[in-house]
């Protein structure tokens, strides 16, 4: 294995007799910089590939998308000349075997399928580093021993997940790095500046998104993945300097799905791995840290889908440069981090080969079993027909992304299930023309991991949010039946014909407020300067009944506007909004539309803050969310030089999460831009800084003293000490929120809404506010919680609104915007941006 690591980063050039042939140009001699020695730009990384592709008769490379920035995402499919020949029929063969694919699957070919990402943080530059090498040494024709193992083995490797990342960050380094690389720890090339490179363009960390599928890279990768479906899928990472190297098996939380096999096989790599680690004498650790239970990672949603998912973690990451002072006084170099990586990548692919028929078999157990014998308490999910219609395409649209199967019930049916709503379980009547995902199907293991309200957790030690439930995220009335119904006819296409107008001049036009949908709408008409009002009491027209948040636009705001209805008609087309056009402002009951009560919106100007002290996730998911999501524009301002006097072109200024320090004529100036009429939205932490503004009456929730805990404690043991925390702790959980639909941040939802909370700092109800959304005692929650926490949170604030003056503050306790995924979150975001001034 020694000479293996060293011929991959080019120090020397043969494995064995080369015969006839050339051995391919490594990456020292391709590359024009030292290899090792200096981080490579991606498009050198990108040209390399390329060479590999074009040279090696081992190799076929596939440009699989682009990046926000324009940046390629490859594949490089890795095997024998034959094996590549008749790689579609190989994919084929095992999707059959899978049951993604009509036909018999045959007799077991035993050609396992590996699949390595490399670089999912761009940051954690040494993985994407490491796929050159990894590449070279599978590549080359004159290497014996790995030609051996692609006999029987496809290699498939994504070199850069995170191509934008991983560009941020090594064109940062190549700047400010001096010549010769300095171990410092507390050197300047050591001291990554905001926002890093982990994350991608919009700033989301792209190993947390497998499951929601939120983010461009994931969901062109996901096309892939789901047309290959590895054996093994390994996702290369880099942790802290001083963590040497982590490999499978991982930790516990395992989530209840990951089968018997799936452990074991973990278990059997990772012994295989440290063998060739114990011969060179390097430290590593398995079962820490690393646990396998949210199915967002890059492990664990390949593992949901048959495969044995991993994360190998080396010493590095964006503190350690090219060289790193350790705590032990020993240097770790970029040299040190491939060769790791590479040791690692290239003992998975053996042992694939040498397990490649038993691979397969478990393969297809694991399959056999999704299809005709699925575990879990839940194996239908009936999604009921009377929910808003865009949910139900949008959630729909979710399924399609995953390949989970779905269809429309035909009868009715009553089995006991799960009220989504009321967390009980009673008898269930199913209608015909509800939405049914049966469990039994191919990918029936990932439904029910993505759909169940809740999963038991083995320890509260977890890495990650512990419930996501995309049922409660899309605020959908679903059930979940503890017995097998399936459905029964095809879930019907949604079509959208454009309304026949009327053709003499309509006095205005109505739009129900009930989605996201509806929202992008009304972007769309306030940025063409139309006006538009909403209704804040019901109303009755032409035997129609409309709620709070109906949108009324009429034709007597816009005079001024030549061509407005025409404009109004192609804008509802657009969107596929299905508007009533009505003769009168004289309504059956309710408010005229000129009375105060419908009230006027506002075409509301946008600030945002970004940079430091900005947490960086928090402000990407609030600019992912206006160009992506609400396509409505945004207006980035640097939190680092903010000055309120600027705040005089803006209406909302967004505070996201944050630990803002700002001195107190930064606070008076912007008290006076509220009090003349701004309105703040802040979130999650950026709220303790909003506390010390004038005006603010917003204070943290003390957690009220419980005389039965304690009475018989024992002291503190150390080696309790990991666990300590959990008590008070809420790594991420949903907690049923009252909604005051009669505030305009409460129109278009029902009386209840699941909150995701990240942590368990909570707010005291307001006394000179509104609290549109709070908990009240004993919630119903999902996920983990410490007890401790769970009384904490009962009686407390989740969405307030406070006037100052003729102005607003919005206080977001748990940010609705976190990871992009919570749609109900986005829907209440959106009130909060075009209602929060009402």
């Amino acid at each position: 294995m020694r000479q293996l690591i060293l011929a991959m980063l080019g120090l020397i050039w043969t494995f064995g007799p080369l015969g006839a042939q050339t051995a391919l140009r490594s990456p020292s001699d391709f590359l024009p910089h030292s290899y090792t020695r200096q981080f490579t730009p991606h498009h050198l990384l990108v040209d390399y590939v390329e060479y590999l592709a074009a040279e090696s008769p081992r190799m076929q490379l596939v440009q699989y998308g682009t990046t926000n920035e324009d940046r390629p995402l490859l594949l490089a499919f890795i095997s024998t000349p034959g094996n590549l020949a008749r790689l579609e029929s190989i994919r084929e063969a095992h999707l059959r075997g899978a049951g993604f694919l009509d036909g018999e699957p045959g007799p077991v070919d035993p050609v396992a399928i590996v699949w390595l990402s490399f670089g999912v943080h761009g940051n954690e530059a040494g993985a994407s580093e490491t796929s050159m090498a990894v590449l070279h040494d599978l590549a080359d024709p004159s290497n014996a021993r790995t030609g051996e193992y692609l006999e029987n083995t496809v290699v498939i490797i994504d070199p850069c997940v995170n191509p934008d990342g991983y560009n941020r960050y090594t064109n940062w380094y190549r700047q400010v790095a001096p010549v010769e690389a300095d171990p410092l720890t507390f050197a300047r090339e050591h001291r990554e500046p905001w926002p890093a490179g982990r994350t991608n363009h919009y700033l989301f960390d792209l190993n947390r998104d497998w499951a929601w599928g939120t983010q461009k890279e994931t969901r062109q990768r996901l096309v892939q993945y789901h047309r290959w479906l590895p054996h093994i899928h390994v996702d290369f990472h880099e942790q802290y300097p001083n963590n040497p190297y982590y490999f499978a098996p991982a930790a516990e939380p395992y989530h209840p799905a990951v089968t018997k096999w799936q452990r074991d096989f973990q278990v059997e790599i990772g012994q295989h791995i440290a063998r060739y680690f114990d011969r060179e004498g390097w430290l590593y650790f398995t079962r820490e840290q690393f646990d396998l239970f949210y199915p967002g990672y890059g492990d664990t949603y390949p593992i949901f889908s048959g495969a044995i998912g991993m994360t190998y973690e080396q010493a590095g990451h964006g503190i350690a440069g090219r060289a790193y002072e350790l705590e032990n006084g020993d240097t770790l170099t970029l040299a040190d981090r491939i060769a790791h990586h590479t040791t690692s990548a290239l003992a998975t692919v053996e042992i694939a080969s040498k397990n490649a028929a038993e691979l397969e078999r478990q393969f297809r157990a694991f399959y056999d079993q999704c299809r005709n014998h699925p575990d879990g308490p839940y194996l239908s999910f009936i999604i009921s027909q009377n929910n808003n219609p865009d949910q139900l395409e949008a959630f729909t649209r979710y399924l399609d992304m995953h390949q989970i199967r779905y269809g429309k019930a035909g009868k009715k049916h009553t089995a006991e299930g799960y009220d989504y709503q009321t967390g009980k379980t009673y008898a269930v009547t199913v209608s015909p023309g509800d939405l049914v995902v049966s469990a039994y199907q191919p990918a029936g293991r990932l439904a029910q991991i993505l759909l169940e309200p809740d999963s038991p957790i083995s320890d509260s030690a977890t890495y990650d949010i512990t419930a996501w439930s995309m049922i409660h995220s899309f605020g959908l009335e679903a059930y979940g039946l503890l017995s097998r119904f399936e459905p029964e006819q095809a879930w019907p296409v949604r079509t959208y014909s454009a309304p026949l107008w009327p053709s003499q001049p309509v006095y205005g036009f109505i739009l129900p407020w009930a989605s996201l949908d509806d929202a992008r709408f009304l972007g769309a008409v306030l940025r063409e300067g139309i006006q538009v009002r909403v209704a804040t009491e019901p109303f009755q027209m032409e035997g129609r009944d409309y709620d709070r948040g109906a949108l009324v636009i009429t034709r007597a705001d816009n005079l001024h506007w030549q061509g407005f209805e025409a404009k109004v008609e192609a804008l509802a087309v657009e969107h596929r909004r299905e508007l009533v056009p009505v003769a009168s402002g004289l309504v059956a009951s309710g408010p005229d539309f000129g009375s105060e009560s419908i009230e006027l919106l506002d075409i509301p100007r946008i600030a945002l803050l970004s940079g430091d002290p900005v947490e960086s996730t928090a402000f990407g998911a609030t600019w992912y969310y206006f160009e992506q999501v609400l396509h409505y524009p945004v207006s980035v301002l640097d939190a680092g030089s903010f000055n309120p006097s600027r705040l005089a072109d803006f209406d909302v200024l967004i505070l996201p999460n944050g630990r803002y320090t700002w001195e107190e004529t930064v606070k008076s100036r912007l008290v006076d831009w509220i009090r003349s009429g701004g309105r703040v939205i802040a979130t999650d932490n950026a709220l303790r800084w909003v506390q010390g503004l004038d005006g603010v009456h917003l204070v943290l929730k003390e957690t009220p003293p419980n005389p039965e805990v304690w009475e018989d404690s024992v002291p503190n043991r150390y080696e309790d000490r990991e666990n300590k925390w959990a008590s008070a702790a809420i790594p991420g959980a949903l907690f049923q929120a009252v909604v005051d639909t009669s505030h305009p941040l409460g129109y278009g939802f029902s009386d209840r809404y699941f909150t995701l909370k990240i942590g368990a700092e909570t707010y005291a109800y307001l006394e000179k506010g509104w609290n549109v959304d709070y908990l009240q005692e004993a919630p119903l929650s999902l996920g983990f919680s410490g007890w401790e926490a769970k009384r904490k949170v009962e009686n407390s604030l989740v969405t307030g609104v406070e006037q100052i003056g003729r102005g607003r503050v919005i206080y977001l306790v748990d940010d609705p915007l976190y990871r992009a995924f919570w749609q109900q979150g986005e829907f209440l975001f959106a009130n909060a941006v075009f209602f929060g001034g009402l």
